[in-house]
């Protein structure tokens, strides 16, 4: 029953990711960065304070805090590169990218959460690969230097980030909790967002934005929430390895909202890569 319980939270996972990062897309292009990330993390913050409030007293806890405290820090970081390839980028190209994320995390398990993976996993992941250089690659550009797609850089260094991230989340949500692990970074983002806007005289906009953009706003808060809060749950009763490869489908959904809504164009042999990536992450969760 746990184990159903928990892969049913990493699908709800991989749904709200997929919706979420399409309007974070258009929230960034609107909004900016930091208003964007400052209105996720006020909405998901203020949203699960009721959630936490009996828990509060584990962050006095050293180790805790020093964990908690890790995290919110590398996630902001994360979520701003994040952003930036979301804003730069094809929605259909940069999300395939950020499955990099997937055998980073993976390794991480292995080594320091001592988890295991078996051959069939192995051959899955190296489809990922080589879905991701298709994906990667414009066609009639390989012979020059800047052959990657717009915000493919910043994808691949938010993959890496998100690999710590995930890895630090799995951590806080098995020794910790699983929704205290997901506040506190919030808390952290919330503060440094509000110190930046206020030092950059743009509160006032932040707050005019509100009105003119609700729906947009209020729908990543939703999406984005629910997502790492799942996220979380998943992770507190399975393994970090096998949770991960499950939320890593959540391309499938940006791939097919990008393509229908703003009618991006992608390559045959990107499509090749996508398909490709896209399914093998999905069957390692299957499996596993």
């Amino acid at each position: 029953m746990i184990a159903s319980v928990s892969i049913m939270a990493a699908l709800g996972a991989m749904l709200f990711w997929g919706f979420g990062d399409f309007l974070i897309q258009k929230g960034t292009r609107k909004l900016g960065d930091i208003e964007t990330l400052a209105w996720i993390s006020f909405l998901g913050s203020l949203g699960l304070l009721p959630f936490v409030w009996h828990d509060l007293a584990l962050v006095l806890q050293r180790s805790n805090f020093l964990i908690l405290l890790g995290l919110g820090i590398t996630a902001f970081i994360v979520a701003i590169s994040n952003f930036e390839a979301l804003k730069r980028g094809k929605l259909s190209i940069v999300e395939v990218l950020m499955e990099l994320e997937l055998p980073l995390t993976v390794i991480m398990g292995l080594i320091f959460l001592k988890e295991h993976i078996n051959i069939l996993q192995i051959l899955l992941m190296v489809m990922i690969f080589v879905g991701i250089i298709l994906i990667a690659t414009k066609p009639g550009e390989i012979k020059k230097h800047h052959f990657f797609e717009k915000g493919a850089v910043l994808a691949l260094i938010t993959a890496i980030g998100y690999g710590l991230v995930n890895f630090l989340t799995a951590v806080g949500a098995k020794e910790i909790s699983p929704l205290l692990t997901i506040w506190f970074p919030w808390v952290v983002f919330v503060g440094i967002c509000i110190c930046y806007l206020i030092y950059h005289g743009r509160l006032k906009t932040a707050s005019r934005h509100i009105r003119n953009y609700a729906w947009l706003i209020v729908g990543m808060g939703i999406f984005d929430t629910l997502a790492w809060v799942l996220f979380a749950i998943a992770l507190a009763k399975k393994e970090l390895a096998v949770t991960i490869a499950i939320t890593e489908s959540y391309p499938v959904i940006s791939l097919l909202l990008g393509i229908t809504i703003n009618h991006e164009k992608i390559s045959k042999l990107q499509l090749v890569g996508a398909t490709m990536t896209v399914a093998a992450s999905f069957v390692i969760g299957v499996i596993s």
